[in-house]
């Protein structure tokens, strides 16, 4: 019977997962133009849903923090279609997952960066607001969708925007614009909701970080809030993360009815039924703020609206994050500000072109703009109060050892000299030198405008992110074996290579700690092609790995056999062949855990 059963939800993992890849091209894409990492789907999720993102974090702010702000987060859309009273949503602990993108080509996440154009199907000429838009088009009626028995569509579209900044005030902040669409009959009294699934605190193993929130609620600015208690087993939060909305601009917001509920933990949970469901949305109670800290969940819903087939109901939502509580009220203030002038506020120079050349035991950077570059230093800013026609300023060079996502260090600034900032002078190169080889390193090079005086705005940056180069200085492949190395030999398990600066070992990007699978040797003054084989000292192969660059010339390992089992201490062997010459190499190599 077991084995029955288990074959059935087999059948049917795949049935559901053939008929995802006919009808739907699932896509995901992260902001990381400013200090927020926030994934965002085409099926108008904030978390991974049915996706395939790999990240372990879904809104990780202050950057390189691993502190998490979202368990899962998405519109619900609730109508009267008919006789029948029907809610879809994009997200639901009590749900299966009821919108999707369609399967064309254009059925993506696009990203619009501030001032381009881009042809749209669904949206023709949307020219960037941001410095870095998405955009997608889910809807409620896919086939994958109506294969759901306890789903009835409503034959809604949402096309859905999403801008990200680079630069204060705006960089904490993720802007939300929805346009929701019936396509094939009028709904009656239609209430939209914001559900947020909160998860606050550093991300540790297990849950225990995400169930010590609450929820909180500004009735006056439509913010609903989860908050970290202090302590505890993710420690103290930096940020809440806040939601809030921006009802349609031809509506005024007192006419509005409004919901604030937030669900207790544990052992309560959304409804799972239509009707259910629409009956909270529409429920027009604002419960008062959540006392105890045992998880954020809350929803806050608005309506009713009369929609016609065809019709748009347009509403935005703002993502806010910030230094406690003050930080995030000032970043909602930072947002209406954006709101109110419709996004048309001063920019940031574009990216520069960065190019990187590595030697032994260097890296020399240059970022002259060349025919057919894009040059920041020409640039023009429309959104300026002040009278600068070409408000570019200069170039900042940073460095990182620990990641492509940072922390950075300073390593020049560069300025025109205007009697504004250090009056340096503009430069295009810098070498960096004393460098370890075959180990990685970061750099990034930005370009910044002057500050607009008129109206009190700071100098914009350009992203560190978009122009981020991981860079790995050494000596070409050698001409052939014989001089193959081991590093470090011995390995000590007792040393802790993840403390080197630069570090010798690192957990994944995706998590803060370190595990067995993150353990490294590497292999070194390889030829060109070669075939390194290890062995145990009894002449059992342990692993087998291939080597084909004309450019690198070193292999890392990372001490696991070929069956991903963690190698023992002790002496093992290692032959090194030559593809190009059939020569072979043998050495050995001490390992002590």
């Amino acid at each position: 019977m077991f084995c029955s059963v288990s074959k059935l939800i087999l059948l049917i993992a795949i049935g559901t997962s053939n008929l995802i890849a006919q009808y739907t091209k699932l896509d995901w894409k992260l902001h990381n133009v400013g200090k927020v990492r926030q994934v965002v789907t085409n099926m108008g999720t904030l978390w991974k849903a049915a996706t395939n993102y790999p990240g372990l974090i879904f809104c990780e702010f202050p950057p390189n923090s691993y502190e998490e702000h979202i368990g899962e987060a998405g519109i619900w859309i609730g109508a009267i279609s008919g006789n029948d009273t029907l809610v879809s949503v994009t997200t639901s602990w009590n749900s299966s997952f009821e919108f999707y993108p369609g399967a064309e080509s254009w059925d993506t996440v696009w990203v619009v960066e501030k001032g381009d154009t881009a042809n749209i199907p669904y949206l023709p000429n949307h020219v960037g607001v941001s410095d870095q838009d998405f955009i997608c088009k889910y809807n409620d009626y896919n086939p994958v969708s109506q294969r759901i028995s306890e789903h009835t569509p409503l034959y809604l579209d949402v096309i859905q925007e999403s801008y990200a900044w680079s630069s204060p005030p705006f960089d904490e902040i993720i802007a939300f614009r929805f346009h929701i669409i019936p396509r094939q009959t009028p709904l009656k009294d239609v209430y939209v909701a914001y559900w947020l699934d909160g998860n606050v605190g550093s991300l540790v193993e297990g849950w225990g970080f995400a169930l010590d929130d609450r929820s909180i609620y500004d009735s006056t600015q439509h913010l609903g809030i989860a908050v970290d208690r202090q302590g505890g087993v993710d420690g103290s939060a930096y940020s809440p993360i806040g939601i809030k909305i921006y009802p349609p601009k031809n509506v005024a917001s007192d006419s509005l009815w409004w919901t604030f509920n937030w669900i207790q933990n544990p052992g309560f949970s959304p409804p799972s039924s239509d009707p259910l469901r629409y009956l909270d949305m529409s429920a027009r109670i604002i419960l008062p703020d959540q006392e105890e800290y045992d998880g954020s969940q809350f929803f806050i819903a608005f309506g009713p609206f009369q929609l016609l087939e065809g019709d748009t109901l347009s509403f935005m939502a703002g993502l806010l994050l910030g230094k406690g509580l003050e930080g995030i009220y000032k970043n909602a203030g930072s947002l209406d500000w954006l709101e109110e002038r419709n996004f048309k506020v001063p920019s940031p120079p574009p990216k520069p072109p960065l190019r990187t050349i590595i030697a032994n035991k260097s890296v020399t950077l240059s970022w002259e703009p060349r025919p057919g570059d894009v040059n920041p230093e020409l640039y023009e800013d429309p959104y300026r109060a002040d009278t600068t026609k070409k408000p570019f300023e200069g170039y900042r060079l940073y460095k990182s050892t620990k990641s492509i996502d940072g922390p950075w260090t300073l390593l020049a600034e560069h300025d025109i000299v205007d009697n504004v900032g250090y009056d340096t002078g503009l430069q295009y190169t810098y070498k960096d030198e004393g460098l370890l080889n075959n180990v990685e390193y970061y750099y990034t090079l930005t370009a910044f405008s002057k500050p607009d005086r008129v109206n009190n705005f700071p100098s914009q940056e350009s992203s560190l992110g978009a122009n981020a180069r991981r860079v790995v200085p050494g000596t070409a492949p050698l001409q052939s074996v014989g001089g193959v190395a081991v590093v470090p030999n011995p390995y000590r398990g007792d040393i802790p290579y993840n403390s080197y600066n630069p570090p010798w070992e690192k957990p994944q990007s995706t998590r803060p700690w370190w595990m067995e699978q993150d353990r490294r040797i590497q292999f070194t003054n390889l030829p060109e092609r070669c075939e390194i084989k290890i062995y145990a000292l009894a002449g059992d192969l342990v692993n087998t790995i291939y080597h084909d660059n004309p450019n690198k010339g070193f292999e890392d390992w990372n001490l696991t056999s070929s069956v991903g089992q963690a190698i023992s201490s002790g002496i093992y062997l290692f032959t090194v062949e030559d593809k190009a010459n059939g020569k072979v190499q043998i050495g050995k190599f001490v390992i002590i855990k």
